[in-house]
């Protein structure tokens, strides 16, 4: 719901809000945030409130170190592990210069103007986002190791999985969030969980997405563990993925789907930088159900792309790449443009590939299509994508491919 400034100040009022965090990320998806007073609400909605943008990754040196932050009034929420007098709320922010002009760096600035363009097209995508995470114990010193909080397995119960009580103080507070959690389970990892989120428009699932790693470190260091969402944490075991499931929210048909599906799979070892960001992500890729090959098939977990078993409003597509190091905002805005680019050109998707990937002879694998197999690989591709170049800001593209 979209509040005004004065709902909000008046909120803060009458619910005793000592701070408000005005939030936002780097060009990386590394959350920050400035907590001011409630006297300053005001001002905030009006001028902005200032920080150093040199001290912000990607955001520029210190030539042009001077933005502002302006609440956006639709993402008031309370932050239920702060204390219940003296309240804490939280509220994204827009970025700007000092001209008004919107700082081109903001991801989710660039996440909201891509779903204008394709909502121009036609285009509307709901997302929904898979998480999975380590817990791992702390030492004596209260520093993370990396002992897993157990020995369970897939969809395994307690006493063998003693993160269940974790997992739904998780799902309790997203829920206090107004953030809804749709199922969670033990994953196949030892101390691995997993956390799906109901389906919802791009920007909120992206916002949703930018919370959910804080919230579950808070609930994770409140009883004595760390929670890790890193790639590939223990090697060899299962990595962490951050599957993202696409239903297509405007009025469409299958050919629609398949469409933006053949769009998705044209671009994407172009965006794999951006979907898979840091080294360890393509240690995941291709062990341990994580993908290799540029492929799809119905219920097949061995492929980049599968069609779940579902029927209606459930019907989706679910890219099995990506990984939790990645900035959710980059994220959507390039899968979103890169399968509305397929429906533009009404693009087909190739055959699925209904054999089981992990297992197949060499004389299926070979004559297939595969993702970058180091980030080096995918930060060249990157670099020289004019489709990557359509969507981001060049600035961006160079923090994520200047060190390569």
């Amino acid at each position: 719901m979209m509040y005004t400034a004065q709902e909000i100040i008046d909120y803060c009022a009458a619910e005793d809000v000592k701070f408000i965090r005005l939030a936002f990320c780097d060009v990386f998806g590394l959350p920050k945030n400035i907590s001011i007073m409630p006297e300053e609400l005001s001002r905030a909605f009006s001028d902005g409130i200032s920080f150093d943008a040199s001290a912000i990754n990607g955001f520029g040196d210190e030539a042009h170190s001077d933005l502002l932050l302006f609440p956006d009034g639709e993402t008031l929420t309370v932050l239920p592990w702060r204390p219940s007098h003296g309240r804490v709320v939280r509220l994204f922010a827009d970025i700007r210069r000092s001209d008004g002009s919107l700082f081109s760096h903001d991801t989710r600035n660039v996440l909201k103007r891509t779903i204008a363009a394709v909502r121009n097209e036609g285009v509307a995508v709901n997302f929904g986002t898979e998480f999975e995470f380590y817990l791992f114990r702390l030492d004596a010193d209260g520093n993370a190791t990396n002992i897993p909080y157990d020995k369970a397995r897939y969809m395994d119960i307690a006493p063998l999985d003693r993160g269940e009580n974790v997992r739904r103080e998780i799902c309790l507070t997203l829920c206090e969030m107004g953030i809804r959690a749709e199922s969670s389970h033990h994953e196949d990892g030892p101390g691995q969980n997993e956390i799906d989120f109901r389906y919802g428009d791009a920007l909120h699932a992206a916002d949703n997405a930018i919370t959910f790693p804080s919230v579950v470190r808070t609930i994770a260091m409140q009883n004595g563990l760390w929670a890790d969402f890193s790639p590939k944490p223990l090697p060899n075991e299962s990595g962490n993925g951050m599957h993202i499931n696409l239903s297509l929210a405007s009025p469409h048909n299958e050919n629609t789907r398949d469409a933006f599906m053949a769009g998705l799979m044209e671009h994407i070892c172009e965006i794999t930088a951006f979907l898979n960001p840091v080294d360890a992500s393509y240690a995941r890729l291709g062990e341990h159900k994580a993908p290799r090959y540029v492929t799809w098939s119905p219920e097949n977990r061995s492929q980049l792309i599968r069609i779940p078993a579902a029927k209606g409003e459930y019907e989706r597509i679910e890219l099995r790449s990506p990984d939790p190091a990645c900035n959710p905002y980059l994220a959507f805005a390039l899968i979103l443009a890169a399968g509305a680019d397929g429906v533009r050109r009404n693009l087909t998707a190739p055959l699925p590939t209904n054999v089981n990937l992990f297992a197949a002879d060499a004389s299926i694998t070979s004559k297939l299509r595969q993702l970058p197999h180091t980030r080096a690989e995918a930060v060249m591709i990157a670099k020289d994508s004019e489709f990557v170049r359509s969507v981001l800001p060049a600035g961006i593209v160079e923090a994520y491919t200047e060190d390569v």
